[in-house]
């Protein structure tokens, strides 16, 4: 079992990050330009980073998929952004925000990854304002802020319900500005299909060019993977169809330690599934529950009338019932639990019951629809667009979907993979939210290892290895190109009878059954027991058609869809050896009397890595153990 070294320095938890970044090694302003770092990955992670160091000086490649930066997923973000401002002067700390997310993460993370997360989160704000992101504001002209799930202070900055979009333009405009200077060179429209390691070191990508179909290598001093999460493994879920794990599973599958995927996140706002054509779901922001009442009907009689039918004397508000404290605000995985349990019992509401209310009535009573217009108007519409249904009229029905993943690659305090010469960013490694995510923490997350982490820490890296010159004439470039055609052609020549898009609804669907909400030992062992068998028929039997040259979407997508099939394998696996609960890591077998998620501290304190061993093989379970020296593991409860 190999050592994992987490590189935390030593000292006081509120002097950890200003201790590393004093001692972390610097790269001369006149030596930066000699080096080259490669981003994959164009979202608030990657364009931050690529901006950043770029205006440092160094010679940056950043690729995307999309045909431009703006389009890159963190534009779906609805509902805000997280930081210790204390503007409300309500009583959050830097300190209230890093305890909130340690416990919203039920004790799963690593207590200096998440500090500094808290500690930098001021500064994200500060210069999203400077780059003119359109943030709400009070009358007078201050900064506004509202709730989201786990807290009890209202830290979150926000801009309508568009706010990853704002944030990702501002991103956009300083990336924008750096390759007007010529220190970034941006490709869209280009996919990473695979990891170069040279010497046991990340030293480049192979990419295809999705217009031309041409394939190529890229060289660099480092890697950097900003590429989000790999929630699509599900089929159905809140990211956009374009949202992948190749990147990342490339990177597993050439040495890179996979962190926690069983750490997924089910989201308890979205619009429930419509029906078996559905090819992905719709967010509804978590802001909403500011101002929404969460209830289904008391009685199953009354689940098929009207909403406005039901007194309110029959009406069930069940979070505010179980979670006084935190009523409608409480935690994503509970939430989602929660509202999971009521349609369990037979009181969902809507087609196929599988949904809940989420009402506006007494807040617009109490406010006026102005007010909730000006808060929640585009949600509103989007709901209307979907649905043909007026929120302002009646309650909107929502139900969970998988949204987040909290796992990743593993990373070290310097945001860098086991495997040297990696560094990974944002959603695509598992580093500061444990088993549960928190509302509005993504954004902050993505913009802070951006913006503020890995500017100061690369040079670790760089600084002592960056010398060491390669250039694409390495065998290993030319072996890895190869691959990659390869690959390519033999998804051509299957010539089976299936659609690409029908095994990843099967494989999703069967995920969702087996490792979504709940799980347990007979359903995981189903599963991995079904997966290899669905992926034996996938490699006999898919249809990819037209060629190699040019636009072929169905190629993409039958690379995206190979790579799901042995991620969520993986998936289950790490389910399975983990047995307790904890925030969306649901094992039905562990729970508590009155149904919440009972952790075994013990024995499941820990971090755990995956180590690739072939397609064929049992991967290498690797144990980081997370020491907690400032705060005390408690039973996490919001009630």
């Amino acid at each position: 079992m190999a050592t994992l070294d987490s590189k935390i320095p030593s000292g006081p938890l509120e002097k950890k990050w200003e201790k590393h970044q004093f001692e972390s090694k610097l790269i001369n302003p006149a030596n930066r330009r000699k080096y080259t770092i490669l981003i994959v990955g164009s979202g608030l992670a990657g364009a931050s980073a690529a901006a950043s160091l770029g205006e440092l000086g160094y010679n940056v490649k950043c690729f995307c998929y999309q045909d431009s930066p703006r389009r890159a997923h963190s534009i779906a973000a609805q509902g805000g952004i997280n930081a210790a401002k204390n503007y409300q002067n309500d009583g959050d700390s830097v300190y209230r925000l890093f305890y909130d997310t340690i416990k919203g993460g039920d004790f799963r993370a690593r207590e200096a990854n998440v500090y500094r997360l808290a500690e930098v989160s001021n500064a994200i704000i500060d210069q999203c304002v400077a780059q003119g992101v359109p943030f709400a504001r009070e009358y007078g002209g201050l900064l506004a802020n509202r709730s989201f799930g786990g807290a009890q202070v209202s830290r979150t900055f926000y801009a309508r319900g568009q706010t990853g979009q704002q944030l990702l333009l501002g991103a956009y405009s300083a990336l924008c500005r750096q390759i007007a200077q010529g220190t970034v060179e941006m490709f869209p429209r280009t996919e990473m299909l695979e990891l170069v390691v040279v010497d046991g070191h990340a030293k480049g990508i192979v990419v295809r060019d999705m217009v031309t179909g041409g394939i190529s290598a890229h060289a660099g001093d480092t890697v950097v993977l900003a590429t989000g999460g790999y929630g699509n493994v599900f089929y159905l879920s809140t990211n956009a169809k374009g949202c992948n794990a190749t990147a990342v599973y490339r990177a597993y599958k050439k040495g890179a330690f996979f962190a926690n995927p069983c750490y997924t996140q089910i989201h308890p706002t979205c619009i429930p599934v419509h029906g078996d054509y559905q090819s992905k779901l719709t967010l509804m922001s978590e802001s909403l529950r500011n101002d929404g009442r969460v209830w289904v009907p008391k009685r199953k009689e009354d689940c098929d009338k009207p909403p406005g039918q039901i007194p309110e004397d029959a009406r069930d508000y069940y979070l505010e019932r179980k979670y006084p404290s935190f009523g409608n605000l409480a935690p994503r995985d509970i939430s989602s639990r929660a509202a999971k349990q009521v349609c369990d019992e037979g009181r969902g509401v809507g087609p196929g019951k599988l949904g809940v209310y989420l009402d506006f009535a007494a807040a617009i009573a109490r406010l006026g629809k102005n007010v909730i217009s000006e808060r929640y108007g585009n949600l509103f519409d989007m709901y209307h667009k979907i649905t043909a249904e007026d929120a302002y009229q009646q309650p909107m029905r929502i139900f969970p979907a998988v949204h987040y993943t909290m796992g990743g690659l593993w990373v070290d305090y310097n945001l860098m993979s086991n495997l040297p010469g990696l560094h990974v960013l944002g959603e695509a490694n598992f580093s500061d939210h444990g088993a549960n995510r928190l509302g509005a923490s993504a954004l902050m997350q993505g913009l802070a290892d951006g913006y503020f982490v890995l500017p100061y820490t690369i040079g670790n890296y760089l600084a002592p290895h960056g010398a060491k010159k390669v250039t694409t004439d390495h065998p290993e470039f030319k072996k890895a190109v190869e691959e990659v055609r390869a690959r390519t052609d033999k998804f051509l020549a299957i010539k089976g009878k299936r659609s690409v898009d029908s095994f990843h609804r099967e494989l999703g669907l069967l995920l969702w059954e087996k490792c979504g909400m709940g799980r347990n030992e007979a359903g995981l062992k189903d599963a991995l027991a079904k997966i290899p068998k669905i992926r034996e028929e996938f490699w006999q039997n898919v249809n990819v058609p037209g060629e190699g040259e040019g636009i072929n979407q169905s190629l993409e997508m039958a690379g995206r869809v190979a790579d799901f099939l042995e991620f969520g394998e993986l998936m289950c696996l790490d389910a399975l050896e983990r047995r307790e609960s904890c925030g969306g890591h649901f094992r039905e077998e562990y729970q508590m009397e009155d149904g919440e998620a009972k952790r075994d501290d013990e024995h499941f304190a820990h971090v755990a890595a995956w180590e690739c061993t072939g397609v064929d093989s049992k991967p290498v379970r690797h144990v980081e153990e997370l020491n907690y020296e400032n705060i005390k593991l408690a039973v996490r409860s919001y009630k």
